[in-house]
C-alpha cells in the first residue's frame, strides 16, 4: 500500500473520531459537561474544558485535512490521544464507576476498552507521523532537484 494511502485513512478515521466527539460533545453538552463535573480530577474545570475540548478536536481536525498543517495536526492528535489515555488511567486510579465523558457511542466502552482504543489510536498517530513525515522529505527532495541549476529544464 502507498504511504500517502495510508497516511490518508488514518487522516479520515481521526477526523471522523474528532468531528464525531466534538459533535457528540456539544449536542449533549450539559450531560458531557456534568460527567467531567463528577471527576476527580476536572471538576475544577469542568466548565472551560466542557466548552473549550470540543472546538480543540474541531481545529485538530482543521489542521489534519490542510495538507500543509497535516503533521502539525498528527502530532496535536497524538497528543490529545495520550491526554485522553493519561485521563483514563487516572479516572481507573480514584474510581472504576465513573461515567465516560467521550461522548456518542463512545461512552458504552468500558475503561479497559478505551484504554484499548486509544492505545491503537496513539499508534496510528505515530505509524501517520513517520509516514507523514518520510513524504514531506520525499516532497523537498523532488522539488529541490526539480529547482537545481543542475537540472536541465531550469
Amino acid at each position: 500500500m502507498k504511504r500517502t494511502t495510508i497516511i490518508e485513512s488514518i487522516i479520515f478515521l481521526y477526523a471522523i473520531l474528532l468531528l464525531y466527539t466534538g459533535i457528540s460533545k456539544l449536542i449533549d453538552y450539559t450531560v458531557f459537561k456534568e460527567s467531567i463535573a463528577h471527576s476527580p480530577i476536572l471538576a475544577p474545570v469542568a466548565t472551560p474544558i466542557a466548552w473549550g475540548l470540543p472546538w480543540v478536536e474541531f481545529l485538530v481536525t482543521l489542521m489534519l485535512i490542510i495538507p500543509r498543517w497535516r503533521l502539525k495536526g498528527l502530532y496535536a492528535s497524538l497528543i490529545l490521544m495520550i491526554v485522553f489515555t493519561g485521563y483514563v488511567t487516572g479516572i481507573l486510579l480514584f474510581d472504576k464507576n465513573l461515567p465516560c465523558s467521550c461522548g456518542g457511542v463512545l461512552q458504552q466502552l468500558t475503561w479497559p476498552q478505551h484504554i484499548a482504543f486509544n492505545t491503537a489510536y496513539i499508534l496510528l498517530s505515530v505509524w501517520a507521523i513517520l509516514l507523514q513525515r518520510r513524504e514531506n522529505k520525499v516532497q523537498k527532495l523532488n522539488w529541490t532537484n526539480q529547482y537545481s541549476i543542475t537540472n536541465p529544464q531550469f
